[in-house]
């Protein structure tokens, strides 16, 4: 019951936050506007934006770990109100400000979802959705981007989490096992679902067969240089 009651009344604050901003913004009253998000981040979570954003997501996320368990839906709280700062920054022409705090905004928004928040208390997928759409053109760190392949899987998005996937790849993650793991995962999916994610069954076996032929070059490769380092 109290942590229902929390939460009622951390949406009911949010929302009364999000009109007073979008008032404030509109009149170019920043840091009026800044304070606002402020004052709810002291109220509800007693932090304020100075040590948040001091702060790495992994100490952010470890503030609301509560005997081994991730207290997912204040989590998607702080999110929100970090995507909010972004907001007011980015209106302000800030976009280095707004930027920063938006890539934490998402990783934190993705944690949350993993530890089962609820998707409809803040509208988690619609926000993660605005934090994409800001963020494209620039490289996710490979822990956000782990995050972001099984989201996309689990919303049926699944060209994207094939995207996801081929980004880490690209950044050097050792992801060989998650690759093969996705693609018997797709494969084991009805074909309608498959089309309606994007990436129709044919185009999942090709990838499989692309992606076991990378992946066992790699392999090659790693072996021929062990190798040679144990004839040193």
């Amino acid at each position: 019951m109290f942590r229902r009651d929390y939460i009622v009344r951390m949406i009911e604050d949010m929302t009364a936050m999000v009109a007073k901003v979008l008032t404030l913004k509109q009149e170019r009253k920043t840091t009026e506007a800044l304070w606002e998000v402020d004052e709810l981040l002291n109220r509800h979570f007693r932090l304020n934006s100075r040590l948040l954003n001091s702060l790495s997501v992994e100490d952010i996320i470890d503030m609301f770990r509560l005997g081994g368990v991730v207290e997912s839906d204040k989590l998607q709280g702080v999110a929100r109100l970090l995507k909010e700062e972004a907001d007011i920054y980015r209106t302000a022409g800030s976009t280095d400000e707004a930027l920063f705090r938006e890539m934490r905004s998402l990783h934190l928004y993705l944690y949350a979802d993993l530890q089962g928040a609820d998707r409809e208390l803040l509208e988690l997928t619609a926000a993660v959705d605005e934090l994409l759409g800001e963020v494209e053109g620039y490289r996710l760190p490979a822990k956000t981007e782990r995050l972001l392949m099984p989201y996309m899987e689990s919303l049926g998005r699944y060209a994207k989490a094939e995207d996801s996937l081929y980004r880490l790849w690209e950044q050097g993650e050792a992801v060989a096992d998650e690759g093969r793991e996705l693609y018997a995962r797709l494969l084991a999916q009805p074909p309608e679902a498959l089309e309606h994610g994007a990436l129709p069954l044919e185009e999942v076996r090709q990838g499989q067969e692309e992606w076991n032929r990378l992946t066992a070059a790699l392999e090659v490769q790693q072996q021929l240089q062990n190798e040679e380092v144990g004839q040193r």
